[in-house]
């Protein structure tokens, strides 16, 4: 009854893309049997022609409030039904190892809601990287998605590598297996996005990778 009631609640937001996915393979497992990971658009889907680093964070903190709105939805039902859940960081706590405590581009492939992408973000084939990612554990079995092992995005396009202002992409492509670090400098970039906190308050959004890839435009 939990899981039709929590797929209920996205038939509100048509647009979310969601699934399940066992979490055996996480850290939480002896705690949580699933996790429930939803991507939600971006509230403008920029281009590359259209992209303004101000548009993109604008995008990010639209998506960030319907994320909002549908985890107190969530909260609500699971509460209800007495189930047990935790909602993990969607970031990393501290600047040395850069790793959240539970990922949600792993669960989000394992869900089946895309790969990752040589730009090492989520590829959805609807919106293409401009999503938000949510997730939930939870303590329950549900019907779950099917893994994704390979990545989709062409051998030749090297669109996101080319246009990284960092040159922090190397260009190689995805597979379940492939570490973070063989896809990106994940150091040398959050370096880079952090000086923006001088002056802004906030690392600098930087989606060109996910502005010019040619899935979901």
């Amino acid at each position: 009854m939990v899981e039709k009631h929590i797929r209920s609640i996205f038939l509100e937001y048509p647009e979310v893309i969601y699934g399940f996915t066992d979490i055996a393979y996480s850290a939480y497992a002896g705690a949580y049997q699933s996790a429930l990971v939803f991507a939600v658009p971006y509230g403008e889907l920029l281009t590359i022609e259209t992209y303004t680093e101000e548009k993109f964070e604008k995008g990010i903190q639209d998506a960030k409030k319907v994320v909002e709105k549908i985890g107190a939805q969530l909260i609500q039902v699971l509460d209800e039904y007495q189930v047990k859940y935790d909602i993990p960081p969607v970031a990393q706590s501290n600047e040395a190892d850069l790793e959240a405590p539970f990922s949600f581009k792993f669960a989000a492939v394992n869900a089946g809601l895309g790969w990752i992408g040589k730009n090492d973000v989520v590829i959805t084939e609807k919106y293409g990287p401009r999503v938000r990612l949510s997730a939930i554990l939870i303590n329950e079995q549900f019907e779950y998605g099917n893994k994704i092992l390979m990545s989709n995005c062409p051998e030749n396009c090297k669109k996101c590598v080319e246009i990284c202002s960092y040159h922090a992409l190397h260009g190689v492509q995805w597979n379940i297996d492939a570490f973070r670090s063989e896809i990106i400098d994940y150091r040398l970039c959050n370096e880079k996005r952090s000086i923006y906190l001088k002056t802004h308050g906030r690392k600098n959004a930087c989606g060109l990778c996910m502005a010019v890839c040619p899935f979901g435009t």
